[in-house]
Parts: C-alpha cells; sequence; structure tokens
C-alpha cells in the first residue's frame, strides 16, 4: 500500500514537525505525492465521469525503518486515499482501506440499511396508495362542503330569529298561543341545526378514520424508521475505533462526546486524513506531513477548485484528529503567530469622536475567542482607555487590509451602525483575482447575488445557500489584467506558491485581473465567495487560503469609505491605496 517516489527525494529535506491540518502550505515531498496520485488518477477512465462530480483526495508523507525496499533503512514514501467510497466501493489496491468498511456485503450495516430502504418503500407505498390518497381528497371536499352547509344552515336561523323579532315588534298584541308558537318554531330550527351538525360530525369523523388508519401506520413505520437509523447510526460510529501516535484508541462516539453537536455527523472517520492516519499506525509507519486536494467540479454550494489543496474540515474531522494527532509533534496553527506586533497602527483620520485606521492584512479587527490576540480592538482599547461602548462599527477579515471605522463613544458607535444597517455607507475595495474572468473585458461591470451562510461543517467558511443563506449583493468594475505581479515581499509571494508551478498542467499560466468592489451589503466572507463562486465570478481572489491558494497575503484591500459624521452631519470620504494597487504590470 506504500508508494514510493518515482523521482529521487534525497535533496528534499524532512518536514521538522507534521503539518497543522486545518492551514498549511504543503510540503515540496506532498506536492510530488499529490502529482503522482492525479497522474494516477488521470489514467483511471472508468473513474472520470464519477469523478467529474468532484472528490477529496490525501496523501500522507510516511517513514517506514524496516527495510522494505533494497534493505535501506528509513524509507521515505507516502500512502494515499479518498473521502467517501470510489466507484461504489471502499477498498482499491492503490488507496488505504477505510476505518471500518460499511459496504462489506454480509454486514451488520449493509442488512440493516436494506431492512431500512424496505421500510422507506412502504412509507411511500402507504403515502401513494389510491386509497389513502382518494380518502384525503374525499375528507377535503366533505369537509369544505359540510363548512358551506352549516354556514348556510346558521345564516337560516338566523333570518329566522330576525323574522320572529320583527314580528313582535309589529304586533305588540301578540296571543299567549302566537308567543308560544314562535318560542317552539325557534327550538325545533335550533334542534334540526344541531341534528344536522351532528350528522355532518359523524360523517367527517368516519372519513378521518378512514384517514387516519393509513396515518397512524406511515407515523409507526416512520417511527420504527428513525430508531432503526439512530441505532444503526451508533453501532456504526462504535466500529470506528481511532488510534493515536501514542497507541491509544477511541470510537467516534467517545470521540464526539466532548463536542457541541454530542453526536459523530454523517460521513465522520470517511474522509482521507483520518484514513491515512489510521493506515500508517497500524502498519508502523511515522507519518511526515500531509495534504488533501479537490479533483473534478465544485460542489453546488461549496467551493472547490479542481487540483487545489485544501486544509481539512472542522465540522467532521477536527474533534478526530485532535485525538489522532496526539502523540506526535504537530506545526502551531500560524494564524496565532502575530505578525504585526512590533508595528505601530496606521491612523488614517480622527477627531474627538472616531477614527479610521489601516488595519493590516493578518491582524485581527476583534479578538474573539482568545481575549490576549493582538487585534485593532485590542490597540486602540489601551491607545483610548476613555472609549466607551464597543469601538470597532464594522469587521474586515483577518487576512483583509485597509479601513476600518471605529468610534469612541457608545452613542457615536450606535449611530455609525444605524448608518450601516441601512446601506449608506460606502465601501470600495480593491482586489487582484488569481486568474482571467471569463466573458469579462476591462471596464466591464456587472453584480452578483449569492445568498450566504455559514457552512456547519467546514468554519469558517461560507457557503451559497439559498435555503438557510441571507441576502448578498456585489457590484464590481475589472479594471485591468497582468500577466505578472510585482511587490516588495516578491520573493516571499514566489516562495508561498512554489506548489503552483507543479501545477501548471492544470492551471495553464498564471494571470491576474485587478478589480473594483462594491459591497452592497457586508456578509462574512461575502466578496471572496462571489469572487471564488462557479455561479459568481469563478477566479478567486488572490492568496486566499479558504476558497483558492496561498500566496504572500489575501490580495483584497478595503481603500474607501464614506458616511455621514454623527456629530457634525458632514459627508466624509476617506481612501486608502493598497500597498499591492501599484504592483499590477500589464501584459
Amino acid at each position: 500500500m506504500i508508494h514510493f517516489f518515482k523521482k529521487p527525494v534525497s535533496h528534499l529535506a524532512l518536514p521538522e514537525k507534521f503539518t497543522y491540518p486545518f492551514h498549511y502550505t504543503p510540503h515540496p515531498l506532498c506536492v510530488l505525492a499529490a502529482e503522482e496520485v492525479k497522474e494516477y488518477i488521470a489514467s483511471r477512465k472508468e473513474w472520470q465521469e464519477e469523478l467529474a462530480s468532484g472528490k477529496m483526495f490525501g496523501v500522507l508523507i510516511v517513514q517506514t525503518d524496516n527495510g522494505i525496499t533494497n534493505n535501506e533503512e528509513n524509507q521515505i514514501g507516502y500512502l494515499a486515499a479518498f473521502s467517501g467510497n470510489l466507484d461504489g466501493k471502499n477498498l482499491h489496491p492503490y488507496f488505504v482501506p477505510p476505518v471500518y468498511d460499511l459496504l462489506q456485503p454480509e454486514g451488520f450495516f449493509k442488512i440493516e440499511e436494506e431492512q431500512i430502504s424496505a421500510i422507506n418503500i412502504r412509507i411511500r407505498e402507504l403515502e401513494n396508495s389510491s386509497s389513502y390518497l382518494d380518502s384525503k381528497e374525499k375528507w377535503k371536499i366533505e369537509t369544505e362542503q359540510a363548512k358551506a352547509v352549516l354556514n348556510q344552515a346558521k345564516a337560516e336561523l338566523k333570518m329566522a330569529k330576525e323574522a320572529r323579532e320583527i314580528r313582535r315588534q309589529s304586533s305588540p298584541e301578540l296571543s299567549g298561543e302566537e308567543q308560544a308558537s314562535l318560542i317552539r318554531e325557534s327550538q325545533y330550527q335550533k334542534a334540526e341545526y344541531k341534528r344536522l351538525e351532528k350528522k355532518w360530525k359523524k360523517r367527517l369523523e368516519e372519513l378521518e378514520m378512514e384517514v387516519r388508519h393509513f396515518d397512524i401506520e406511515i407515523e409507526r413505520l416512520k417511527t420504527e424508521r428513525k430508531e432503526r437509523s439512530a441505532a444503526l447510526q451508533r453501532k456504526l460510529f462504535e466500529q470506528f475505533r481511532m488510534l493515536n501516535a501514542q497507541g491509544e484508541v477511541k470510537d467516534l462516539y467517545t470521540i464526539f462526546e466532548q463536542t457541541v453537536q454530542k453526536v459523530p455527523p454523517a460521513g465522520a472517520g470517511e474522509c482521507a486524513l483520518p484514513k491515512l492516519l489510521q493506515y500508517a499506525y497500524l502498519h508502523q509507519l511515522k507519518p511526515l506531513a500531509m495534504a488533501e486536494f479537490w479533483w473534478g467540479d465544485s460542489p453546488k454550494n461549496e467551493i472547490r477548485h479542481h487540483g487545489y489543496y485544501y486544509p481539512s474540515c472542522k465540522g467532521k474531522c477536527e474533534p478526530i484528529l485532535q485525538h489522532m494527532l496526539q502523540g506526535l509533534e504537530v506545526d502551531e496553527n500560524p494564524l496565532l503567530n502575530p505578525v504585526h506586533e512590533e508595528e505601530e497602527l496606521e491612523i488614517v483620520f480622527e477627531d474627538e469622536w472616531l477614527l479610521v485606521v489601516n488595519k493590516p492584512a493578518g491582524m485581527l479587527s476583534v479578538p474573539g475567542k482568545a481575549e490576549d490576540r493582538d487585534s485593532v480592538y485590542h490597540r486602540l482599547k489601551k491607545k483610548y482607555p476613555e472609549a466607551t461602548g464597543p469601538m470597532i462599527v464594522h469587521r474586515l477579515d483577518m487576512a483583509t487590509s485597509g479601513l476600518l471605522l471605529v468610534a469612541k463613544t457608545k452613542e457615536v458607535h450606535q449611530d455609525l451602525q444605524a448608518q450601516f444597517a441601512n446601506r449608506s455607507i460606502k465601501k470600495r475595495y480593491v482586489a487582484v483575482l488569481d486568474g482571467i474572468v471569463l466573458s469579462e473585458r476591462t471596464g466591464s461591470t456587472g453584480r452578483i447575488e449569492l445568498p450566504l451562510c455559514l457552512n456547519p461543517l467546514d468554519r469558517p467558511r461560507q457557503m451559497v445557500s439559498s435555503e438557510h443563506g441571507k441576502e448578498a449583493i456585489t457590484e464590481y468594475q475589472i479594471i485591468s489584467e497582468s500577466e505578472r505581479i510585482t511587490s516588495e515581499s516578491e520573493n516571499t509571494f514566489n516562495e508561498s506558491n512554489r506548489i503552483d508551478e507543479s501545477e501548471r498542467s492544470i492551471n495553464e499560466s498564471r494571470k491576474y485581473t485587478r478589480i473594483i468592489f462594491y459591497p452592497l451589503t457586508g456578509r462574512t466572507h461575502q466578496l471572496r465567495v462571489h469572487a471564488a463562486h462557479p455561479e459568481g465570478l469563478k477566479c478567486p481572489i488572490l492568496g486566499d487560503e479558504l476558497y483558492g491558494k496561498k500566496a504572500d497575503r489575501l490580495y483584497l484591500h478595503a481603500e474607501y469609505i464614506e458616511f455621514r459624521h454623527p456629530i457634525y452631519g458632514d459627508i466624509l470620504c476617506i481612501q486608502k491605496e493598497a500597498d499591492f494597487h501599484k504592483n499590477m504590470i500589464k501584459p
């Protein structure tokens, strides 16, 4: 199952620590391994139709000291895996096996799945049976008919009552016999209405019982299905006994007991990296580095690009990997390292009521859960200890640079937030896209409307969802195209994108688009998703690690903001050009 590289790799230094799986740049060994896996995938023509819809693959660089080949020690090779199943199977010779093969024909999962499928078929048969549908329709029709008949009878009762009142008032000298006759008439008509009402009630109850006969059986089957599914899921997750580097074993239910959701989500344990680590531990292979890449088209709601590397998903994999990586020396999360600690925060505008700062890329707007992390709020709270209220009026992503509006008092903060709420504040962002926007040209303008919400299984990524997403609107204008970017950190940029050079077969050549964004709403990651999504510009922002590829930074900058001063009423227009604004070189 272990693969050894086709090309010599002795010149490549081994990683000092294992990859932090949720934020990484693939090690050169992982890039070489992934390229060999991609060649193998491309050679399997029978998979191409299925893979066109997209699948995640993974590689794990491993070290063995058992002299597998040429009696040499400390051999370096790699393992390969795919997420989920492939071609209707979990087992393929080139890839590591699953932690537990739920597709075994004689296994409990397939047997119980067939039972649940039979229940589903029976439910559909009942729900679509002519007897059930006819009974429901008849009950509906006669319910409406009863309503109409009884309403008419009520109206006639009312009219008769009014006629009696008129007669009493017009003939005050009615005899006792005549008065008694009017009373008997009223009593008779009320009794007739009660008999009519009782008749219809009995009829509708009979029809309802016919329908309820089916409903009760359908509900019983659904309850049985739910109970069987829950029991099957629990039994299944108990089979996923995950190892770690210390030899400890925990099943998925035990692992997820400590999480907010308590129960493992569907598909937990079937992603590529858990499979790879499990196989390595079982066969005494030392994990050195990992990488996961996408093959095929992007899913409808999420954003994936063919051949791009992606971090492990957090919803399914983070709790599992927290256990499985114990015993390995793992890289630190690079996002926790302050990169601007020694730099002074640039203030672009300030008066006694508010200020506008130029937030650098890589700094948080607010500290979030880790209160001691460096952030704009943290800096300004120290600088202005007398300030009241939340101060930060709006936020920029950690990776985004640009203008951030800050209030010194609670009242000013409330006023500015109200301006954001009614969309009277105008913002403009400049960005560089990692590619050329198809069918667009320099000077082109457009509008993107894709509703967004958090992807609960892959935080902090956002996803497009017409069902759960909130309205998100972006207008844009394409400024220019280029085949090169220069910057003061060009060497850093080239180094961080060394993986791109090995992907030229996928991406042809590196071209860029400079673009202006005008967000009309302020959703999380709005510009990044609207740029990268297939139904948006289908061209991620350069350096977008979540929806595209890593570079020396995210090439997105909030360069302009316009708002009404809460105290003076003047319209303020603040602008700060991006550092990369002038570095686009036209072809």
